[in-house]
């Protein structure tokens, strides 16, 4: 009888390490796959980011380098006025016209701030491109803890294979390993 009692307790508790370790398994699996839904939700974010972003920073600097252009422009020409100038009553008709935008005793031309504001797109561009890739290789990473976990000897034989697929890590488009052309004539 005692044996009998032994034999029942080693198999309960060999049941209850077995279920205890499923369990583990299936959880860890379960926050695995989570992790990986949440990086891609992470490297979509980040491309959201990018397409509000970008279009709103090239307006922002196409507008403050066509206001400087006409800026400048009306500078330019108000200059050419005086010089053209050539008795006092038109130099008088003129420096009335032009007395708001330059001082005769200091002439200075506007400074010119387009170049830093391309300079920060250029910057907040390369910051975005950072951002998706950075979350790219985050999102591979979890993939490979995912698919390690998933693809491990007991846990192969034990996960359901529909519940917990093989998943595939960010891979690069068609030709993405060439040089980028840039063209600036146009």
């Amino acid at each position: 009888m005692k044996k009998s009692y032994i034999i029942i307790g080693a198999i309960a508790l060999l049941v209850i390490v077995l279920f205890s370790s499923y369990r583990s398994n299936y959880n860890t699996a379960i926050e695995y796959q989570e992790t990986v839904d949440n990086m891609w939700g992470d490297v979509a974010t980040t491309y959201q980011r990018r397409a509000d972003l970008v279009p709103q920073l090239v307006a922002t600097v196409k507008g403050a380098a066509a206001n400087e252009k006409g800026i400048l422009e009306s500078v330019t020409k108000a200059r050419a006025g005086i010089v053209e100038a050539k008795n006092p009553a038109d130099f008088d008709k003129v420096g009335k016209q032009i007395n708001s935008a330059i001082n005769l005793a200091f002439e200075a031309y506007p400074q010119i701030r387009s170049t830093e504001n391309f300079q920060m797109l250029q910057m907040e561009l390369a910051g975005t491109e950072n951002r998706i890739n950075k979350a790219r290789q985050d999102y591979n990473g979890s993939i490979k803890t995912y698919n390690s976990h998933i693809r491990g000897f007991l846990n192969s034989m034990l996960l359901n294979k529909e519940m917990f697929p093989k998943k595939e890590p960010f891979a690069a488009s068609e030709g993405a390993e060439k040089p980028v052309e840039v063209d600036f004539s146009k």
